[in-house]
């Protein structure tokens, strides 16, 4: 086993609890400090900056080249993945293109869009398990076929693609790679690619802005350029009013110069995967997520992604709870992940400590644990602290006297989480839910406490408010303790917009009338771009924590259930 350079390991310090790799990396050091040195010098300009900036993308060339196993001639820096598929896409020879329809979007609209225009023939594969195996590829593949586009890692399972085998099934055909999921920690024979696709924000961890495609012979041969700008233009340089025909290589698909700055972002972070090696990075990132596995085995959890031929992504369901609730008890505990319909994912890169698989556990074991019987209350509190309390709320409000309110909150109870309630200031009695604010909180994992804030009750009579989260013995938050007054005296050090909604449809409506006004378009007059808006404004607040709440979002928006699903998996990809 290849082990992993303690230098390396030097590079990074994002948190214990992040397990999200597969949907942004954390840069390193140095790939900041590169930023920041070459801000500084552009800050700095004299007769030679320009220049000397522009030597960055030659650095970051000649880094994927190596790691590719190329020379520069044959890559070209992108900005993102994206831009690379819609150039293969536009650029490719008439025919038909083969996708599987459960890609990652970013790999099916380009074609999608290149088949509108009138350029492609799309035929989208909908192989057994959604990604393409060599076996699924041969199955359609037919005479008309030019063109086989496919992703390194796939994005939902984690399944690796068998490079070598799809090279050989397509034959001379063109084979596409979205390398995105996999380049830089994962050993792949990425030469089997005639196009290889690769953003940086992810793994590699050079931030958002960086990426490359590299092209083979054949690519080169075989791709027409139609997206190519000036620097993509042969004798680029030379500014004699004529336009050039592209360039003979890989330069041939770019469009303007891309900024030198996030060149040298992107050179650095190639050269710390070079330094580590690949193999080393790999070893890392398979032992974490063994570890992960085991742990979520040992709680009963149901691994949904692929245990054969995988990468770093780990999905998986724990029986009798959602996946959103899943995520929610992994957020307010700190532990970054992706959140799907029906699992949630987690992805460790090399740098993950051995401590997160313990982490992720303390979070989990909660909702795991039994529920104690015989409470008097609208539920069973589920943890000796909250237990503890129940019975003080009534003792606290009455200490507190008259215009009090306490209320005792179970997160595991999502969203009807009151589980004792002392005072008359909102109205509200045990097993009615929480707040709008406290549970778009909750959701965005930002479960610290607010004291000795100002808002307003039902009635709309100010009140003061504090919050104080309460955790059990390994630091996991598990409810929290609320205290409501009415304001007598004296101003509160923070003003905040607050509902106390009575029971859980009218917390529903409240977040859904809320998230349509602020549109300003009626539900009748809205366009996707609308309703997406609502969704992504509902998913911030927290609003899908709720049971049901796609069925009744989808009432209300006048569209499937499966719309707002792909909403959602826009917003969180």
């Amino acid at each position: 086993m290849a082990r992993i350079s303690p230098s390396y390991l030097l590079q990074f310090d994002e948190p214990a609890g992040y397990l999200d790799f597969a949907r942004y990396g954390p840069p390193s050091h140095a790939v900041v400090d590169t930023t920041a040195r070459l801000l500084h010098s552009s800050a700095k300009a004299g007769p030679s900056t320009v220049d000397d900036l522009m030597r960055q993308e030659v650095r970051a060339k000649a880094a994927v080249a190596r790691l590719c196993g190329t020379d520069t001639d044959h890559v070209v820096l992108l900005p993102n993945t994206s831009q690379g598929l819609f150039q293969a896409a536009f650029n490719a020879p008439p025919g038909e293109v083969l996708v599987s329809a459960a890609e990652f979007p970013a790999n099916t609209y380009p074609w999608a869009r290149a088949a509108e225009a009138g350029r492609i023939t799309l035929r989208r594969m909908r192989p057994p398990h959604g990604y393409a195996t060599p076996e699924a590829v041969a199955a359609e593949l037919s005479g008309d076929t030019t063109t086989v586009s496919v992703s390194a890692v796939d994005f939902r399972t984690g399944y690796r693609a068998d490079l070598a085998a799809l090279r050989d099934t397509v034959g001379d055909r063109l084979l596409v790679v979205d390398g995105i999921q996999g380049f830089g920690v994962a050993d792949e024979p990425w030469q089997a690619a005639d196009v290889l696709v690769v953003g940086g924000q992810k793994w590699l961890r050079a931030g958002w802005g960086t990426g490359f495609a590299v092209l083979s012979d054949r690519a080169l041969e075989r791709l027409r350029p139609v997206l190519s700008g000036w620097t993509g233009a042969h004798d680029a340089g030379l500014f004699d009013d004529e336009i050039h025909p592209p360039a003979e290589f890989a330069a041939s698909w770019s469009i303007s110069n891309l900024s030198p700055v996030t060149s040298g972002a992107f050179a650095a972070a190639l050269e710390l995967v070079e330094d580590a090696g690949v193999a080393a990075i790999e070893s890392r990132i398979a032992e974490r997520v063994g570890e992960l596995e085991e742990m979520l085995r040992s709680l009963g959890a149901e691994i949904v992604s692929a245990t054969q031929r995988r990468a770093g992504i780990l999905a998986f369901r724990l029986p009798g709870h959602s996946a959103e609730r899943v995520g929610a008890v992994l957020a307010a505990d700190g532990i970054a992940a992706t959140v799907r319909t029906d699992h949630v994912r987690l992805s460790p890169h090399a740098s993950t400590p051995a401590s997160a698989a313990e982490a992720v556990r303390a979070a989990l074991a909660y909702l795991s644990r039994p529920l104690p019987g015989g409470s008097r209350f609208a539920a069973d509190a589920t943890d000796s602290v909250l237990s503890a309390l129940v019975p003080a709320v009534d003792g606290l409000a009455a200490m507190l006297g008259p215009g009090n309110e306490v209320v005792l909150h179970d997160l595991s109870k999502l969203p009807d989480s009151i589980i004792a309630i002392a005072g008359e200031i909102t109205g509200r009695t045990p097993g009615g839910p929480m707040t709008d604010l406290l549970l778009g909180l909750v959701r965005r994992g930002t479960t610290h406490d607010l004291t000795n804030y100002e808002t307003h009750g039902p009635d709309g009579r100010p009140i003061r408010s504090s919050t104080i989260f309460l955790r059990d013995a390994d630091g996991v938050a598990i409810g929290c303790l609320c205290v409501n007054s009415e304001v007598t005296r004296g101003p509160a050090t923070e003003v905040r917009t607050e509902s106390f909604p009575p029971d859980v449809d009218s917390l529903q409506r409240f977040l859904v009338d809320r998230a349509v006004a602020q549109t300003g378009i009626p539900v009748g007059l809205m366009k996707k771009k609308h309703k997406a808006a609502v969704v992504r404004e509902l998913e911030e607040a927290g609003f899908f924590l709720i049971k049901d709440a796609v069925d009744f979002l989808a009432g209300e928006l006048e569209v499937t259930r499966y719309t707002i699903y792909n909403y959602l998996n826009e917003i969180r990809a």
